[in-house]
């Protein structure tokens, strides 16, 4: 029965614990939504600089299609924005309406009250009526208590006509916030009706040169099978390259662990020799030596407070310490080469309508030709790969790992340490004759993701 009673009891405050519970996350500001907004505006002046680049050779190619693609992504993105942003607008202009009404009721109780006091104090402005409230006291302190009456009644007036036009002020304050939210709309609305008719033109423009290449597929299609080939021999040289660098670790791990167990067993040897050997007869303490206080299960501790999964190119602190720095810096991480843009994202990319299908490890960045490639983070060079027609560079960072590839040239040799900012190489030109590098992370998993999510917003 008392079970039945509190469930009955907590049944109407269920839902507004949930209400609760999902409304902790606040909607991002209008500063923090127009800050958004011109960071992908430059990226799409970025993409269109691109674009216009390429198209200076007058040689199509597939990275004219991704860029496009990747320009109605962006501004699919921007419009969302815009419409949030309207969408602050309306909630701003609703409240300050709601304000500006309540104002209004309170306004008009303050003066209806005033004008009642103003009455009564009309009506009794004469001596005779103020002295006889007076006099007509008990006694001298009923007296004064009408005169201090008299004079906080007299304060309270100045005070309702102060209150009066400060609540007046701030209506009329709320309503020219009212207003200019109205005109900011309007801007806003304009941008985006704007925006949506570039968007078109895009579109158009995309389906225009999906049309183009349709009549030179087949020629695209073995593009993209030498890319595939050559994607798959740099897989298989990272793969080898990584599994040289485990089986590395592995030896070494094995050798301090060996090592540690030696001395710890040294320390009971050296003890007895130098202790008087016990008169009574005792059964032997358990000598077995604990190896050390280094973990050697499948978890290593980054402090002694934080537990990790266990990877063996974190069993030593450089290792660990190199692997957090890496994490720690997700979304912070320099790109590899200033300016460009991301003609290549990550993932399988298709281009509607046709049969060309292409899957990224990474993202391609196009540069300049010859143009710096610096490193992203600090770590050592475990491969520089030759590639045939490219080199590619390979760095650990604990146990993360970074590649550059499409390099003409390297300026790094395996077994370097390296830093943020170090320079790796120079951009070569891809098969298209374009300015490209490709960047991949893989995680400490050994599975490739997506690099964008690692470096910072330009």
């Amino acid at each position: 029965m008392r079970l039945i009673l509190f469930c009955f009891l907590l049944f109407p405050i269920l839902p507004v614990w949930a209400q609760t519970q999902g409304s902790t996350q606040q909607p991002p500001t209008r500063e923090a939504l127009q800050q958004q907004q011109k960071q992908l505006q430059e990226e799409i002046d970025n993409l269109n600089a691109t674009l216009n680049a390429i198209r200076k050779n007058k040689k199509q190619s597939l990275t004219e299609v991704a860029i496009i693609q990747r320009k109605l992504a962006v501004r699919e993105r921007l419009i969302h924005k815009i419409n949030q942003e309207i969408q602050r607008l309306n909630d701003d202009i609703y409240n300050k309406q709601l304000e500006i009404n309540r104002l209004k009721r309170q306004l008009d109780t303050l003066k209806q009250n005033y004008a009642k006091s103003i009455v009564f104090a009309y009506k009794n402005r004469s001596s005779y009526e103020y002295l006889n409230f007076l006099f007509s006291a008990r006694d001298f302190n009923d007296a004064l208590k009408r005169m201090a009456f008299l004079r906080s009644y007299r304060q309270y007036r100045e005070a309702e006509a102060q209150t009066i036009l400060k609540t007046s002020e701030l209506r009329q304050q709320a309503i020219v916030e009212m207003n200019n939210a109205k005109e900011q709309q309007t801007k806003v609305l304009e941008t985006q009706s704007n925006q949506l008719k570039v968007l078109e033109q895009d579109k158009k423009e995309k389906d225009q040169i999906v049309n183009q290449l349709k009549n030179k597929e087949k020629d695209y299609l073995a593009q993209l099978r030498k890319t595939e080939r050559q994607r798959q021999i740099l897989n298989e040289a990272i793969k080898a390259a990584i599994r040289r660098e485990i089986a590395e670790a592995e030896r070494r791990e094995r050798e301090r662990l060996a090592k540690a167990k030696a001395e710890a067993a040294k320390k009971p040897a050296v003890t007895a020799n130098n202790t008087p050997a016990p008169k009574t007869n005792s059964t032997p303490a358990n000598n077995t030596p604990k190896a050390s206080d280094e973990p050697i299960t499948g978890v290593v501790s980054a402090d002694r407070n934080e537990a990790r999964t266990y990877s063996v190119f974190e069993t030593t602190p450089e290792g660990r310490e190199m692997s957090i720095n890496f994490e720690n810096n997700k979304g912070r991480l320099p790109w590899p080469v200033s300016g460009g843009a991301v003609v290549g994202q990550f993932g399988t990319n298709i281009v509607p309508g046709t049969k060309l299908k292409e899957t990224n490890d990474g993202i391609f960045i196009s540069t300049k030709i010859g143009a710096p490639v610096r490193c992203v983070a600090d770590g050592e060079v475990i491969s520089v790969m030759d590639l045939g027609d490219f080199q590619g560079v390979l760095v650990q960072h604990g146990k993360y790992f970074t590649v550059y590839n499409k390099l003409s040239d390297v300026s790094v040799n395996r077994g370097q340490q390296v830093k943020a900012g170090t320079l790796i190489g120079h951009a070569a030109a891809d098969f298209d004759g374009e300015g490209k590098i490709e960047f991949r992370v893989m995680n400490g998993s050994n599975k490739f993701v997506n690099p964008e999510q690692w470096l910072k917003s330009r």
